[in-house]
């Protein structure tokens, strides 16, 4: 017996699959053209970080001066703030040159 019907449907199946699979090889732009949720959400908590941090660390090298023109500072706590300050801003730079120490 002969049946006509499974025959249009199975050529049907096969042209939109065939069209499926050239959609998705001639446009890899769109398929692959999301950026990550977890580098999104980063970037934003860094900016916020930052933008918290950038008052807090003018605030903390007024105290540093005015300790030190009292002469009642530790050269300790003077380092130990500079040190925090540029880790904190740089942070994002010492990631890339860490990152490209290790190829990664």
């Amino acid at each position: 017996m002969h049946y006509p019907h499974r025959l249009r449907v199975h050529c049907l199946s096969l042209s939109l699959s065939v069209l499926i699979v050239a959609l998705t090889v001639c446009t890899p732009q769109i398929c692959f053209a999301q950026a990550s949720p977890f580098m999104t959400g980063a970037s934003a908590l860094q900016t916020n970080i930052l933008a918290w941090l950038t008052p807090i660390a003018i605030i903390l090298i007024m105290v540093l001066g005015g300790m030190a023109m009292a002469n009642r500072m530790s050269w300790g706590w003077c380092l130990g703030a500079i040190l925090g300050i540029a880790i904190a801003f740089g942070a994002p730079q010492i990631v890339t040159w860490v990152r490209g120490m290790f190829g990664v």
